[in-house]
């Protein structure tokens, strides 16, 4: 009997992970049914069960536990050894795999994907636009971007590109029919299209003014987690809406939306690329890092 290969023992970790054939393919890239073979052919290999599986559920058996603990050292060992041998390259190459923010994937990322796949040729990028505050060890993710106060304490974090501002907008339409808001507090009389975080929480409308700090509890009609959306259920005349200036910014240079509240300022939020420290830096994501110091003159 042949012992087992990488891409099986890979699979293995993938569904042990996740507990779930579903999110493990989605991962790996591969069918659901391609996923559940190789592992039944990995079981027979080892001539041992590995996973639990129901209906409901899938779980490593005691045999899957030990397996899994003991094999992933081994696969981040072999992962690092790989990373390593880039260095006798002439150009880095790879796969590098990032978790970013709506907001960062829009305005910092997208317009330079170009530019860097056309640099770093033998650079493969995987990207996942999520507003969650993913575990990009357990989530396997090289590096992800966030902003600075949501960087956990153990990543090391580097500042890029400008910060990103906040802007209120509503529709002229709405405005017609609806008193201008002077203060933040006015917002309270107003409907206001509000943002979810995949956590659940609400974002906070949040408003400064010569070193006076203001938050405002807003209510409406409309909540979402789709920032082009919110922006699609303003220019509708759905009412005040609080978002990165960047959504914004095409639609009121166009007059489709009118900015309000324009003497208080919200607060600007520093985007960092963040990355664990307890392994090797990938030779892709240090070429990615001194790109982006490069085309954002972070600062």
């Amino acid at each position: 009997m042949r012992g087992p290969e990488l891409a099986e023992l890979n699979a293995f970790v993938a569904v042990a992970e996740r507990c779930s054939f579903a999110n493990a393919a989605v991962q790996l890239g591969i069918s659901r049914s391609r996923l559940s073979e190789t592992i039944r052919e990995l079981e027979g290999r080892l001539g041992v069960r590995l996973l639990n599986r129901t209906t409901r559920s899938v779980a490593p058996t005691v045999a899957g536990e030990r397996l899994l603990a003991q094999i992933r050292p081994v696969l981040d060992d072999f992962d690092a050894v790989l990373s390593s041998i880039n260095a006798f390259r002439d150009k880095p190459a790879g796969l590098l795999r990032l978790t970013v923010p709506p907001p960062a994937a829009s305005f910092m990322l997208a317009p330079l994907l170009s530019r860097f796949l056309r640099q770093y040729p033998a650079i493969n990028l995987e990207i996942s636009v999520d507003g969650a505050l993913t575990d990009i060890v357990a989530a396997r993710f090289d590096a992800g971007m966030r902003a600075g106060d949501l960087v956990e304490r153990d990543m090391i974090a580097v500042r890029i590109g400008e910060e990103i501002r906040g802007v209120v907008v509503a529709a002229p339409e709405y405005l017609a029919q609806h008193k201008w808001p002077t203060t933040p507090r006015d917002l309270a009389a107003h409907n206001c299209i509000r943002f979810r975080f995949p956590s659940g929480a609400i974002i906070p409308w949040q408003f400064e003014k010569n070193g006076r700090h203001v938050e405002v509890a807003v209510e409406g009609r409309l909540t979402v987690n789709d920032p082009q959306l919110a922006v699609k259920a303003a220019l509708d005349g759905v009412g005040m809406l609080y978002t990165a200036l960047g959504y914004a910014a095409p639609e009121i240079k166009a007059g489709r939306l009118v900015p309000v509240l324009e003497d208080w300022q919200t607060p600007a939020a520093s985007v960092f690329l963040y990355y664990s420290g307890r392994r090797q830096v990938p030779a892709p994501l240090q070429a990615f890092i001194e790109f982006l110091r490069v085309n954002l003159r972070a600062h």
